[in-house]
């Protein structure tokens, strides 16, 4: 149980879920505090438009101030758009770079909403820090350990994205909205008649403007950006690729190629500047390795253990048994059927029913 007088900080984006979830805290009588994060140098926001949904942009900021002033609770502005540039833009485009498909949403809670903001929150004094995640922290006294459960909206969980915190993050995380639905959030905002009730839901990549990273990336890896060949799995040249950032595992439109059946791209070379095509059957696979794997449920895995894998935030999940790699911090995921476009660099996480059982970055 928190202390009343314990303060809490409200990560607010100007959106509605993290609005209601301070409007919560403050109707339970928490003490508590909105903060705010500027993650984009200003030459950047002129490029941005009133449709452009970004949870950080300059007008999303604003709401969150309104918000905060009509709350009654007192608000400051972060700006941390320098940081926000290294720790997650930059490994974007390096990601993308690498030929792999980068989710920054999981590095930016890990690294910046989760790590920095929250020591930032410490220097204002809060002790614990409150997000609009729709998710569930519990502590369980028979593990000892700090347990991250999906929400009671299965349709907007977002625990596939927190996989990544640790257990001192997770004692120090509250989320209100885990026993509410969308629709509830929406009605609690109309109630307190908060001009973000009907807001519509933020873009994942809050970075990119004009909402095709195939432009951000042309713009911002252009020095890394080259044509190559595009290869069947025997090496055969069929055509030729505009850069392999603008590919992903299982594209299949867009090659440029004409063979008189379908060719998806199943894998990409960056060592060789390729793009490897092949027939759907090869889309497919029933293993796959993770690297970096965090485990909240557990300490550490030390044996083969059942769960149900995500292999992105949209996957339904499927059934696995995760085994430890032979380096630290890698997990080999053998899948009961085989799965489709597996995609290095998106995350695999482990579900023991709702409960997260951890994850890591697939290699």
């Amino acid at each position: 149980m928190i202390n009343k007088d314990t303060l809490i900080a409200v990560a607010m984006s100007g959106g509605v879920d993290s609005s209601v979830a301070a409007a919560l805290l403050k109707e339970q009588g928490y003490n508590i505090l909105g903060l705010s994060m500027k993650t984009t140098p200003c030459e950047m926001e002129e490029e941005r438009t009133e449709r452009y949904n970004s949870c950080c942009s300059l007008r999303h900021l604003q709401d969150a101030r309104y918000v905060a002033h009509m709350l009654g609770i007192p608000y400051q502005l972060l700006d941390f758009h320098k940081e926000f540039q290294a720790l997650v833009i930059d490994d974007f485009v390096n990601q993308y770079n690498q030929g792999r498909t980068p989710s920054p949403c999981v590095v930016c809670n890990e690294k910046v909403k989760f790590d920095l903001f929250f020591r930032r929150a410490r220097e204002f004094g809060a002790e614990y820090v409150a997000t609009g995640h729709y998710a569930k922290v519990e502590y369980n006294p028979e593990s000892g350990r700090y347990i991250l459960r999906r929400p009671k909206d299965l349709d907007r969980d977002q625990t596939y994205f927190l996989y990544g915190l640790t257990q001192e993050q997770l004692s120090r995380a509250i989320f209100p909205l885990a026993d509410y639905t969308k629709p509830q959030v929406r009605e609690i905002a109309r109630k307190l008649g908060l001009r973000v009730a009907d807001k519509p839901d933020s873009q994942e990549l809050c970075f990119v403007t004009d909402k095709d990273y195939r432009d951000f990336l042309a713009k911002k890896a252009s020095n890394h950006i080259k044509p190559g060949p595009i290869v069947d799995k025997a090496g055969n040249v069929l055509g030729e690729h505009r850069g392999i950032q603008f590919y992903t595992i299982g594209q299949r439109k867009g090659l440029g190629i004409a063979l008189g059946k379908p060719k998806y791209v199943v894998a990409l070379d960056a060592e060789t500047n390729s793009v490897i095509v092949g027939d759907n059957e090869d889309l497919f696979s029933k293993s796959l390795r993770v690297q970096h794997a965090n485990f909240i449920s557990i300490p550490t895995l030390i044996e083969p253990m059942p769960v149900l894998v995500k292999i992105r935030h949209v996957h339904a999940g499927s059934k696995a048994t995760i085994v430890p790699g032979s380096q630290d911090r890698e997990v080999e995921v053998i899948f009961d059927e085989p799965q489709r476009a597996i995609t290095p660099g998106q995350s695999a996480v482990f579900y023991d029913g709702d409960i997260v059982v951890g994850g890591g970055v697939i290699i």
